[in-house]
């Protein structure tokens, strides 16, 4: 028997997007053992092995840049139109690369999150390209206007291209897309037993004064962690391991573990506008306090649905960089919507494709 082979693509940007497209790579392997795996991704191996613990074959490949920045923050646009520029005129070289990779190995199906050269090499390679997100990088582009609307165009017309689309909640109207089949937030689920991970490493404060801090991947210069000292009876978690070294900061060094691990721990989870880290959240029922992030179009998508959704806190910059932290012993803001957001995306996409490869 030939095994049913996947090749999940995935955008070169932060780590939101490998996290939710390993989540679903996870569920596949829980769901169809047989089924062989290979991430194309830059992110980092450590980060997929936290989410997918069977085998997988990592190819470091990138098909696109998403937003070049230094920090969660500081987006350069220049150096973000040079590169995409760069892989538009390097795209058939690209494609042809990845569709003798793909006729080799006899893969049956992408699954990409969401570069959109992914679906011409579908395209080329003669074989389906299925899409999620919440988003489409025209829409970021678009947004910031001039040269980047001839860039949006070309990505509308490869995302054109795709086979299907899981739209995830908080999403833009992806109208480049087709074929949409809506489905409910993605995100990994905790490993770990509360009271254990309390016990391991010295969690004695209550939830409501248990704090994770997470930035995603590309983290956040000058978190003012002086702060802290403000709260000594309450514990903060963070993953950062540029930060600073105080009694109250747990921070988690083994690559192991993830922010969702921590989530049940804590009252309020402090964040960014990011897909992954807010979806993780709202499947577990925990708080969001997160900062507002201009010039990211996205941004206002993933901000209504907490505040819709959610137990919430919206910080502007300054509440967040220029002040003493009083915010954290303010009260949450409650939903607006008492209608729970669909929380089975992972689980959705996962048994669609199992159903695809079983009925080939």
């Amino acid at each position: 028997m030939t095994h049913p082979i996947l090749y999940v693509a995935i955008t070169n940007h932060g780590f939101g997007h490998a996290v939710r497209a390993a989540s679903v790579a996870a569920e596949l392997q829980k769901l169809y053992p047989e089924i062989l795996l290979i991430l194309v991704t830059t992110a980092p191996r450590w980060l997929l092995e936290s989410y997918i613990t069977g085998d997988f074959i990592h190819r470091p490949r990138a098909f696109d840049i998403g937003v070049v920045q230094a920090d969660s923050f500081a987006m350069d646009k220049g150096a973000t139109l040079e590169k995409l520029r760069e892989i538009r005129a390097q795209q058939k070289s690209i494609i042809a690369g990845e569709v003798s990779f793909i006729r080799q190995n006899r893969v049956g199906l992408i699954l990409a999150d969401i570069p959109p050269l992914a679906a011409s090499i579908g395209k080329a390679a003669g074989i389906p390209c299925w899409m999620l997100s919440n988003f489409g990088w025209d829409f970021i582009y678009r947004a910031w206007g001039g040269e980047f609307l001839e860039i949006s165009d070309w990505i509308g017309e490869c995302y054109a291209g795709c086979d299907r689309l899981f739209r995830l909640p908080f999403h833009e109207p992806m109208s480049a897309f087709g074929n949409i089949t809506d489905v409910g937030l993605t995100g990994g689920n905790p490993r770990h037993n509360t009271d254990e991970l309390r016990s391991k490493f010295g969690i004695t404060a209550p939830r409501e004064q248990t704090i994770l801090l997470t930035f995603g991947g590309l983290g956040l210069q000058e978190i003012p962690y002086d702060n802290l000292q403000q709260f000594p009876d309450w514990q903060f978690i963070t993953f950062d391991r540029d930060s600073s070294d105080l009694p109250n900061l747990l921070k988690i060094t083994d690559q192991s573990y993830r922010p969702v691990d921590f989530m049940p721990l804590c009252g309020r989870v402090v964040s960014k506008p990011g897909y992954s880290t807010f979806a993780e959240a709202l499947r577990l029922g925990v708080p969001l306090v997160t900062l507002t992030r201009e010039g990211f179009a996205e941004a206002p998508l993933l901000l209504e649905g907490i505040q819709n959704h959610g137990y919430h806190q919206i910080l502007k910059p300054a509440e967040f960089f220029q002040s003493n932290w009083e915010f954290l012993r303010q009260p949450l803001l409650a939903p607006r919507q008492s209608q729970m957001v669909a929380t089975d995306g992972t689980e959705a996409i996962a048994q669609t494709i199992v159903s695809y490869f079983q009925n080939r």
